[in-house]
């Protein structure tokens, strides 16, 4: 109950911020939100907190230590604790925070807020993979807002534009706010364009934005894995990278990386037509909020890594 009570005043205190800003310095036209999850957005832990300004000075350190109790570590530079709940590095569990959906390669305090930001604290264990640089949860985000304060170009690249599942995506796309453009698929792009791949498994596989999805968790940040003769069939895995089912036929996947030398790439696919047009149709804010990626089976969605007993 005094768990109950504290979340519950967390909450609340998160919510009284709404039309207030943080710190000091010009208003950069627009809000911001932050959301603090456990077990690779499993579990949303309180309220999400939302201001209606961020200022210049404003950065993710700020909005966090503001709406919750924090501990720090490093000088103040990483968080140690949210609301009571610490890392332990010999557990190998810790806190990481997502900015529409992208992991940062510099701490908390030195990230500055944008305009139109979602940020995600989540507490997760990192055995199997050190690093997830990419989830799916902050959707239609990196999409409309972008990184860093800037947007990025967006590329759709369908192996059949003329697919329902093509059509699908691109239309939940639109409809969401995202500005696209058509190309073909395995087109050449660098780290400033964002890039959406609606296909058959069997027709990125060898793409390096999507080949690591054969492997770990470790190589491609991903709680699935294509396997089986010809990667015909879609593994399912735990936090700790095991395999805790495998998928029916006619699953989907929607996954996002970040391949070196590249931008963000979303990842709507499956072993055959009927699961990339299920991971299409996933393709919206109820379905992938806080997920890291999501599995669209037959029978419903699965966020991943497959939560345990679940």
């Amino acid at each position: 109950m005094a768990r109950r009570s504290l979340a519950l005043a967390t909450g609340l205190a998160a919510l009284a911020l709404v039309g207030c800003g943080l710190g000091p310095g010009p208003s950069l036209g627009g809000g911001a939100e932050l959301d603090v999850t456990r077990d690779f957005g499993h579990r949303l832990l309180v309220e999400p907190a939302r201001v209606t300004h961020v200022h210049q000075s404003d950065t993710v350190m700020r909005f966090v230590e503001a709406t919750h109790k924090v501990t720090t570590r490093y000088g103040g530079g990483f968080v140690q604790s949210i609301d009571g709940l610490s890392g332990n590095r010999s557990a190998e569990r810790d806190w990481f925070f997502y900015v529409n959906g992208l992991e940062s390669s510099v701490g908390a305090a030195d990230f500055g807020l944008s305009a139109g930001d979602r940020v995600q604290w989540d507490f997760h264990d990192w055995r199997a993979a050190m690093r997830v640089p990419a989830i799916v949860g902050a959707y239609p985000e990196p999409l409309v807002h972008g990184f860093r304060g800037r947007r990025l170009p967006v590329r759709v690249e369908c192996e059949n534009a003329g697919s329902p599942a093509c059509r699908d995506a691109i239309g939940r796309l639109q409809h969401d706010g995202v500005v696209a453009t058509g190309a073909a698929l395995a087109s050449v792009a660098g780290k400033q364009v964002a890039r959406v791949l609606v296909a058959r498994w069997s027709a990125i596989r060898k793409l390096q934005a999507a080949a690591p999805l054969e492997g770990d968790p470790a190589s491609s940040g991903v709680f699935a894995r294509f396997a089986g003769p010809g990667a015909s069939r879609i593994e399912l895995l735990s936090p700790t990278g095991s395999v805790a089912r495998v998928a029916p036929p006619g699953t989907g996947l929607v996954a996002a990386r970040v391949p070196e030398g590249q931008g963000v790439v979303w990842l709507v696919t499956g072993v055959d037509e009927a699961g990339v047009e299920r991971a299409a149709a996933s393709l919206s804010r109820d379905t992938l909020k806080y997920a890291f990626a999501v599995a669209a089976t037959p029978g419903g969605s699965v966020r991943l890594p497959v939560a345990p007993g679940g």
